[in-house]
């Protein structure tokens, strides 16, 4: 039996713009990933309006990584950057290397198995750019881990946080709402982390 069983390989989940446009991303069965379109129009919005240098050696953090299908589109579109991947999922865990090496990308990456609300300390001081995407049954996870994270985060901090609608919470006031938009079932908002 070949380890390919533990993904879903009619995904139809693949890297939108950069890069790696077009590149096919395996599932780990258990993933809810964002789809495409409301993938392409979150990093089209952070294209044009946030983080328009695509030649800026951004430190991002996909923390709740999944299929790693979020940094993993960051990496295709911001070159220079670096991408640390992290999930408990032993599944999602070998989902996300097998697709690191499939684009490539190995040297520019990172991937932990590992709870991401235990490893704030050791990655919020660097991150310029923050995924936040836990699993919807998680529904306070996205703000406990907000607020944790908001306490060692450097000013400017930018987060893309996905949640779902129907239990969505706004962040503290210490953040300021760049973007807001809804796609299907998710809510994404675009943050900036104000002044300390």
């Amino acid at each position: 039996m070949t380890c390919y069983t533990l993904y879903n390989m009619k995904s139809k989940l693949q890297i939108i713009s950069g890069n790696f446009r077009g590149r096919k991303i395996l599932l780990p069965d258990s993933a809810r990933p964002t789809q495409n379109k409301a993938r392409g129009a979150i990093f089209n919005m952070l294209a044009s309006d946030v983080l328009s240098d695509t030649s800026e050696p951004y430190f991002a953090w996909d923390a709740f990584a999944g299929s790693g299908a979020l940094g993993i589109e960051f990496l295709s579109r911001y070159p220079n950057s670096y991408v640390v991947f992290t999930d408990s999922s032993d599944d999602a865990v070998k989902a996300i290397q097998k697709n690191l090496i499939g684009i490539g990308s190995n040297s520019k990456s990172y991937v932990e198995k590992v709870d991401a609300f235990s490893v704030i300390k050791k990655y919020a001081n660097k991150t310029k750019v923050l995924f936040l995407d836990p699993p919807y049954v998680m529904k306070d996870a996205g703000d406990i881990f907000m607020k944790k994270f908001e306490e060692e985060a450097l000013q400017g901090t930018i987060v893309v946080w996905e949640q779902e609608k129907e239990n969505f919470i706004m962040p503290s006031d210490k953040w300021v709402v760049l973007k807001d938009k809804i796609y299907g079932r998710a809510r994404f908002l675009i943050l900036k982390l104000k002044e300390k």
